[in-house]
């Protein structure tokens, strides 16, 4: 700091001694108060006065003193915060607060725009709207007994994985959804009847209302299951089926759900593609899917796919993607699938599938016994239908060759 002070002086070319003793206190605030006062009076293009050098040493000591009090500071503590407040007054910090002034001489509508009206919405905006308001209502959340939302520490409801939506299937209360939104609940193997899930369906007043979700039916190869609850009739609002078979790529199509966990969302986009194998999360692939590039995220599964006029064309049960979010390729369950599986599962609680009951014998196997039309059938169980129908197993006969009374074609 004495270095500092010297330099000061000499920079002012005024003669140093070192035979001066003055105090901190005097030191520090007479000589910040001449600075003040001094660069206060100043004009912008003043010079600031240059000391006089006496002839005599008691003249440059009275000087030297007086210069001092002006200019030199002191290194205490007490001096470097009067120092910094000094800096802070003559220079201007990004790190100070800034002082909102305001201007008096303007009023409040002075500086208000004008708000004008949105007006009416465009014709496909209007129609989306529409197909929503009228959709909604026949969306329901789903959500798998045997997981139950929590609230984290920051105050947010998580949605465990799981946890899907569904649609009003008719007024008698049944409810379609995925398999695997319930999947969890349906591992335990539960019996027709039983709760295996709770159902929020929206009621005309925007409240949704909860109901306990007894099991139907399920199948598992189709991913669907049906629910069914003891709901009042004025808020069951059933959607309406479309036809699936004439979709076309390229058509507008509209998903809703829960993605997760926020309610009644919707999302648009148009058909990508057709006759898509969905590999579901249930291990099996479902053949004739529709993929759509209308986002659909976890919580979608078992909500509609809808067409441009509102019609049901497919249950969104997959999507692909590398981050479990939406990459904008989804794929639905074809309403012609679930117009044939789910009336089934109401009826009768599974699906009744067709078929032969018997053992095929593949095809290399065929070739070596000649068999180049119809099919070999290897084993027929004794009570099945195909025994009653006078099918027969293929034997060995005394010679060891492969023997087969009936050689049925069915290809």
């Amino acid at each position: 700091m004495q270095l500092l002070s010297v330099c000061n002086l000499w920079s002012l070319r005024v003669p140093i001694h070192r035979n001066i003793v003055l105090s901190r206190r005097e030191i520090c605030f007479d000589g910040m108060s001449s600075v003040c006062s001094h660069s206060q009076h100043l004009p912008n293009d003043a010079v600031p006065p240059q000391p006089l050098i006496s002839s005599t040493v008691e003249d440059e000591t009275q000087d030297f003193g007086a210069m001092l009090r002006n200019i030199v500071v002191s290194p205490t503590r007490r001096v470097l915060m009067a120092s910094l407040t000094m800096y802070s007054c003559f220079c201007s910090s990004r790190y100070l607060a800034a002082l909102a002034l305001g201007d008096p001489s303007v009023t409040l509508e002075e500086v208000t725009p004008p708000v004008f009206s949105s007006g009416p919405l465009f014709p496909i905006e209007d129609r989306f709207v529409q197909l929503f308001e009228r959709n909604t209502y026949s969306v329901v959340n789903i959500f798998d007994v045997t997981l139950r939302p929590q609230l984290n520490v920051t105050g947010v409801v998580e949605i465990p994985e799981g946890n899907g939506s569904g649609v009003v299937w008719d007024e008698e209360g049944h409810i379609v959804t995925n398999y695997h939104v319930i999947g969890n609940a349906l591992s335990r193997n539960p019996s027709s009847g039983e709760v295996v899930a709770r159902v929020n369906i929206l009621a005309s007043e925007g409240i949704q209302k909860n109901f306990e979700g007894r099991l139907i039916g399920a199948d598992r190869l189709k991913d669907l299951a049906v629910l069914k609850v003891e709901a009042p009739k004025d808020i069951l609002r059933p959607i309406k089926v479309g036809q699936s078979l004439s979709l076309k790529v390229g058509q507008q199509c509209l998903a809703i759900g829960n993605p997760f966990g926020f309610d009644h969302t919707l999302t648009v986009g148009v058909i990508s593609g057709l006759n898509r194998d969905i590999s579901s999360q249930t291990g099996v692939t479902i053949g004739g899917g529709i993929q759509t590039d209308a986002a659909i995220n976890p919580g979608n599964s078992g909500g509609p796919l809808l067409n441009s006029k509102g019609s049901l064309i497919g249950i969104n049960t997959a999507i692909f993607t590398r981050t479990g979010t939406s990459a904008g390729v989804g794929f639905a369950i074809p309403s012609s699938t679930v117009l044939r599986i789910v009336p089934q599962l109401i009826q009768f609680g599974k699906v009744a599938r067709a078929g032969l009951n018997v053992d095929i014998a593949p095809d290399l196997i065929a070739n070596q016994l000649n068999v180049r039309n119809g099919a070999l059938v290897l084993q027929v169980p004794g009570n099945s239908l195909a025994a009653k129908a006078g099918l027969n197993p293929t034997t060995r006969g005394f010679a060891g060759k492969e023997q087969s009374r009936f050689v049925e074609s069915i290809g």
